[in-house]
């Protein structure tokens, strides 16, 4: 893969990331009610559960393009209109300030297993997964398997290592974020147009 490529995956993935959603709002109540420990366990246990989406993706994808590179093309272009489809929903919605949802105190093993199974079980992971990866896939740059995963790979090393900061920040970002509640109120924007610039990027290309 192109340096070009990796670098927009990862510019893209970190601006996901930098916008408070489910998975860091989640490790921040978990690290403010068990400590760092448990914080870091959860955002790790997050993250294996997105190895687990990735790993799906890379072989059920790479079986779709070994089976016809036109479906694989129809694969990419159906998660475009996808994601400029959240990206309009995500942007009229109205937003909410953020809030850090009450949770009671746990070990650090049973967050991390709790993690795992929320993010194996949340099927807009997996939609997003399917969606996402093709876009900087490109068949004719080499063995596609490889190309899967290493994205997916990139992806699960940043939240891992996102997700650590922020639990071990936990104190200082919850009580940035109790003053900048507000934040949640144009979150949908700012996804929404990461979600749309993707789906464009996807358009542009081809031509």
């Amino acid at each position: 893969m192109d340096v070009e490529t990796l670098l927009t995956f990862a510019a893209v993935v970190l601006g996901l990331f930098l916008i408070p959603g489910p998975a860091v709002l989640l490790t921040l109540a978990r690290a403010t009610t068990g400590g760092r420990r448990v914080g870091v366990a959860t955002g790790f246990g997050i993250a294996f559960g997105d190895l687990i989406h990735a790993t799906m993706a890379t072989f059920g994808l790479s079986a779709v393009l070994m089976t016809s590179a036109i479906a694989f093309s129809v694969v990419k272009y159906v998660g475009a209109v996808y994601l400029i489809f959240l990206g309009i929903r995500a942007i009229i919605e109205k937003g909410h300030d953020l809030q850090l949802a009450p949770t009671r105190r746990i070990d650090a093993g049973r967050a991390f297993r709790q993690a795992i199974l929320a993010e194996v079980l949340n099927p807009k992971t997996a939609i997003f997964f399917l969606a996402f990866l093709p876009q900087f896939v490109h068949p004719d740059h080499g063995f596609v398997v490889s190309q899967f995963a290493v994205l997916g790979l990139i992806f699960v090393a940043m939240s891992a290592g996102y997700t650590s900061l922020i639990a071990l920040a936990a104190g200082s970002v919850s009580r940035w974020l109790r003053r900048h509640s507000r934040i949640g109120r144009w979150q949908g924007r700012a996804v929404g147009t990461i979600y749309i610039a993707l789906g464009v990027r996807l358009a542009l290309e081809e031509r």
